[in-house]
């Protein structure tokens, strides 16, 4: 299968080779120009050039005559494009970004998960003993070193660190038992 392209270097016809070849010429000065523009999305660049070459094709405008410069033409449609698009996108209305209003939406259900949870979280602190639940308490809800914990508790360092330990682990079990992962 022979696929010819237009503007490749196996086309058929001068026009072809000629918008190739006007490519090659103004199209990184041209990407550059059109990317600056756009803040960088070179997605949006890629079709503006293209655009701007289609024009140039339609328009048998692919060589530099004495009376026409292709290059600050090739621009100046580009420039144009990047317009139109701005003033188009300007004129609907702004899009609603798929996180807004969900998060809008989810601020009551959300106080609403942290009460239920807190609820389950009690429970689950209620089912542990005594010497785990104080070791937590001591450590983390009291924002403690082990250390500190230790002298509170009246326990060497080590026990304090095994009570944590374990206790985070039934604790970890007791969730799961009421349904939070």
């Amino acid at each position: 299968m022979n696929v010819t392209v237009i503007g490749s270097a196996s086309a058929a016809s001068p026009e072809e080779r000629a918008l190739r070849d006007l490519y090659v010429e103004h199209g990184p000065a041209l990407y550059a120009y059109v990317l600056r523009m756009l803040g960088g999305d070179t997605h949006r660049t890629e079709d503006i050039i293209q655009e701007t070459l289609l024009r140039c094709w339609a328009k048998q405008n692919l060589v530099d005559d004495e009376g026409m410069a292709v290059r600050p033409w090739m621009f100046r449609v580009a420039r144009n494009l990047v317009i139109d698009g701005h003033r188009s996108r300007a004129a609907r209305p702004a899009e609603v970004g798929g996180a807004g209003w969900l998060a809008e939406l989810g601020g009551e259900a959300d106080d609403i998960e942290r009460m239920l949870s807190s609820i389950v979280l009690r429970d689950a602190l209620a089912a542990l003993t005594p010497a785990h639940r104080e070791a937590l308490q001591a450590t983390y809800m009291a924002d403690c070193t082990t250390q500190q914990a230790a002298a509170v508790l009246g326990v060497p360092q080590g026990t304090v660190k095994s009570r944590v330990y374990y206790a985070l682990r039934s604790l970890r079990a007791a969730l799961e038992e009421r349904g939070m992962n």
